[in-house]
Parts: structure tokens; sequence; C-alpha cells
């Protein structure tokens, strides 16, 4: 699928939309849903949600799960989403892509109960397999306030691969792919081009930077650029430029 073109001088609203249903190698092209929507002087780029398995189904299950994942509290808000950050899990990479609810809730138990936490801390996980699962309670298209970047959880969202991609470790296709979709329509709703920087204001001195302080970030960043810490990995943090790229597409930017 080529570019979006608009005439000049085309009076109105064009909007052009693709419908996604899933994350093949050519998730740009034949799998994107993108529109560039023209106003008066304005050209605003956007990209379609990709499917986003809810909440309930890995909260439902026995073992590991809780009952802050079952019946999550409260959810806080920003104003917008301006970045997102990606991370990775830190857990085993052999998993079937059909045991991942119980990998989430597994890791919901430990971050609402070792560490104390309210609810789970990231606002999307995906599997190797490219599935999507919405994280922290609160609305998959709110700007729900998360708990995944010390300092930088204002404002952003947290974007997690189950799995750990230190150096040399294969990130599989439909995991990039899935979060270039999932970053470009996220992005998409605030207007951010995800090879952008933006501007976040540190709320916590426990991360790279003392609190109030105002630093220009990547709208499409890695943990460590928030926060001293190796995640996601340096295999999945090479693959960052690739995903700001195809997120970028995605959204129908040239």
């Amino acid at each position: 699928m080529g570019l979006v073109c608009v005439v000049p001088g085309l009076v109105g609203v064009l909007v052009l939309v693709l419908c996604v249903r899933g994350f093949g190698s050519d998730v740009g092209d034949k799998d994107a849903h993108r529109a560039a929507v023209l106003r008066p002087g304005v050209v605003t780029y956007s990209a379609g949600r990709p499917h986003i398995v809810p909440r309930d189904v890995w909260a439902r299950g026995d073992g590991e799960a809780n009952g802050t994942a079952r019946t999550p509290p409260v959810p806080r808000y920003d104003d917008k989403v301006v970045a997102v950050f990606v991370h990775h899990t830190d857990s085993p990479n052999t998993y079937d892509c059909a045991d991942a609810p119980r990998i989430i809730r597994y890791l919901a138990a430990g971050q609402t109960g070792n560490r104390d936490w309210d609810d789970i801390g990231y606002n999307f996980l995906v599997d190797r397999c490219g599935t999507i699962y919405e994280g922290r309670a609160g609305g998959v298209d709110r700007p729900v306030t998360g708990a995944h970047t010390q300092g930088f959880n204002h404002r952003t969202a947290g974007i997690a691969a189950l799995g750990t991609f230190t150096a040399g470790v294969p990130v599989p296709r439909a995991m990039t792919d899935a979060i270039a979709a999932l970053a470009a329509w996220k992005l998409g709703l605030a207007g951010i081009d995800p090879r952008a920087t933006v501007r976040l204001t540190s709320s916590n001195s426990l991360s790279r930077y003392p609190a109030g302080t105002t630093v220009r970030l990547p709208a499409l960043a890695g943990h460590d650029d928030g926060y001293m810490t190796t995640c996601p990995g340096a295999a999945l943090r090479a693959r960052l430029p690739e995903i700001r790229q195809t997120a970028a597409r995605l959204q129908g930017r040239p």
C-alpha cells in the first residue's frame, strides 16, 4: 500500500481508513489502519486501534490471580499520552502464547504483592506472537497513569514485551510489529509522531533526572531512557528505530 495522497484544494475533511486485523510481516502494508485528515492549513496523522485483549481475559484465572487483578483500584488519569516507554518483563522466552494470560497474572501478583503496588504497572503487554493485552485498569483508550517508569509515569504509557531480550536474543517480528501498531495508535490520539522527541518532566529523583527537571525524550522510548536500568534489553532497544519508523508509517506519515 502506498503513501496516502491528498489532492490539493480538497474541501472539508478526508479520512482514509484501512482496518487492521492482525500483525504479520507486512503490518505496514495490508494490515495497516491509518488516516490522514485534512483541515484548513493542517494535516494530522493517526492510526487505528489494534486488537487488544481485555483485562478480564487474564485476570479471571486461578492460581496466581489475586483480588487486585480481578477487582482493580480506582484508576488515575492524565490529560493525554505523549510518549510510550517500551519494557521487557525479564521472564522466559520459550512460553506457549496460549499461556500468556497466566504469565501476566504472575507478573501482576508479583507487582501487587511483593512490591505492594495498587495494580500491575504496565498499561499494555505484548506476547511473542504479537497479541496485545490490556494491563493496568482504566480503559485502553484513556490516558491512564501507569507505574512503569520511575519519574515518567505521567502523560506516558508503558508497553511491556513478555520475555527477556538481552544482547543476542532474537526479538520476534510479530512482537515488534504489534508494539509499533499499539504505539502508532496511542500516540496518534495526541497527534504525536513516533519518531519525534517530546518534553517530559521528571516527578521523582530516582529517575535519571532530578524531580522537576524537564527533558526531551523520544516519544517512543526505552525504559532506560528515563530510568537507570538495562530494560528493555539490548536486543529490543536495538529494534526501537525500526519500531518508530513502522509506527510513523502506520500513522500515514511521509
